[in-house]
This record gives structure tokens, sequence and C-alpha cells, in this order.
């Protein structure tokens, strides 16, 4: 961030928000950590699904993917992760009563965009299973079968948070589903 500072690409303000947040992203992890039991339990409710989607909007997109293809990986369950804001074109013709739905929605400036997509597959029968802070677990009251709560945190590091907790729901659900996570079958990994 000094560099950033010398080289007038942030404020000094802004780069102080920044240090901070790193300074508390072992700690969010942390907390992010202790959602362990509660991210088990929502995992159960996935042993038997045989398709899920992941959504994702801004910096949730990529890790939508990553969630999608950790769950493909490790629990064999077809999945796929999608830019919320295309929804509509095409990936709601997947929806049907059931289909696991898996939210990825920090209480940011696009909240409520995201939240208009959870409306939209809920109406459709999914079984919605939102990724959210404490702000958005309060604001999506009753549009949501299963809530995994992460601290709130700075959007510089909300990526790291919300990774964590896809890839321990792909972990948990692969267990329940007794597939070896160490050694996924066809990947040519080590």
């Amino acid at each position: 961030c000094k560099s950033s500072r010398q080289r007038r690409f942030l404020d000094n303000q802004r780069a102080a928000v920044l240090e901070n947040a790193l300074h508390e992203t072992a700690a969010a992890l942390v907390i992010g950590l202790r959602q362990a039991k509660s991210i088990e339990e929502v995992a159960s409710h996935l042993r038997e699904v045989k398709d899920c989607l992941f959504l994702g909007r801004g910096q949730c997109f990529p890790i939508a993917m990553e969630g999608a293809l950790k769950l493909k990986e490790i629990s064999y369950i077809h999945a796929e992760g999608y830019a919320a804001g295309e929804l509509k074109h095409g990936p709601i013709a997947l929806i049907e009563p059931g289909v696991p739905v898996i939210v990825l929605a920090p209480h940011d400036e696009i909240f409520l965009k995201t939240i208009s997509n959870v409306q939209e597959v809920r109406a459709r029968g999914a079984s919605v299973i939102l990724i959210t802070d404490t702000l958005g677990k309060s604001a999506a009251k009753g549009l949501y079968d299963h809530c995994i709560e992460l601290p709130c945190v700075e959007d510089f590091i909300q990526p790291v948070i919300y990774t964590l907790a896809v890839q321990l729901l792909a972990y948990y659900t692969a267990l329940c589903k007794k597939t070896d996570v160490d050694q996924p079958r066809n990947l040519a990994k080590s």
C-alpha cells in the first residue's frame, strides 16, 4: 500500500482501510472456519442431489465458479457457476423444484440485485443456500432454506472469506457422500 500511496493510486485514507483489512484477514478466516458445523449441516442436504447451481455477482462470480468446480471435482455432483445477472439468459431454465442454488451475496452495493435473483429462483421452487454476512442474513430473512453466515468484512478481503466457505461446502458434501477428497477420480492432480 505504501508504493500505491507514493504513486497516488490510493489516497492515505483508503490505503489505511485496506491495510487494516489485511491485518484482519486471519481473524475473519477464523470466524469463517467456526462456521464449519453449519456448513457441514448444509452439505448433508446436498448429498443426494444430482445438479447444483452457484450464483455470484461482481467479485463473487469467480467464487461461484470455484465453488461449482470444487463440488464437481470431489463430490461428483454436476454443478455450474453463473453470473447472477445472467440468470435470465439461460440458467433459469435449469431451475426446477428442489434444485439447490447456492447464492453468494455479501451485503454490499449490489446485494439487492442478487436478492432479486434469489426471489426468481425461489419462485421456481429452488432450494436456496445463501452465503452472506450478518447484515445480508437479516435483510434476506425468509428468502433462503439454509444460510451460511460469514463475518462482515471489507470488500477487499471478501473473496478470501467467501472462497473458504464454498470450498468447505464442497469438502463436507464429499465427506457426506463418502468420496475420496484426497484423490478425486479421473483428475490429474497429486
